[in-house]
């Protein structure tokens, strides 16, 4: 199977909470849409620090991480950032690899926003379809 994209919306959770006080208008939002490599490898979201200056998230942490060519890296942890996917959405801090070429969108998005790669079609589609069920 090669490469999967697919299409997310990022959100700076911060300023939607903002927005919804009423603080600042919803189009002050900062948000991007942009296709994200679906990586399986991985466990939460992956962004480069260009995206997050562009999304204004602050960094609230970081971690030793082991990158896939072996090297290991210090990386930052930012605040939240809501995960938009056609009508499904999650919020959460991402990781933030300096360099990286693009965003990733690894196996807790997917199980969280109850997702799964077709294989076939090489695409992400709803596991039970249009209807988001959550196990719990």
């Amino acid at each position: 199977m090669g490469f999967v994209y697919t299409e997310l919306t990022l959100k700076n959770s911060r300023d939607v909470i903002n927005a919804i006080d009423g603080d600042i208008k919803e189009s002050e939002v900062r948000q991007k849409t942009l296709k994200a490599l679906v990586d399986t490898g991985h466990f939460s979201l992956i962004i480069n620090e260009e995206l997050r200056r562009e999304l204004g998230l602050e960094i609230r942490g970081k971690k030793d991480v082991i990158l896939a060519d072996n090297t290991r890296e210090i990386c930052f942890i930012t605040e939240a950032v809501e995960i938009h996917w056609k009508d499904r959405d999650a919020a959460l801090s991402v990781l933030v690899v300096p360099d990286s070429p693009n965003v990733r969108m690894g196996t807790f998005i997917l199980g969280y926003m109850d997702l799964v790669i077709d294989p076939v079609r090489q695409e992400v589609i709803g596991a039970h379809g249009d209807e988001w069920i959550i196990y719990i």
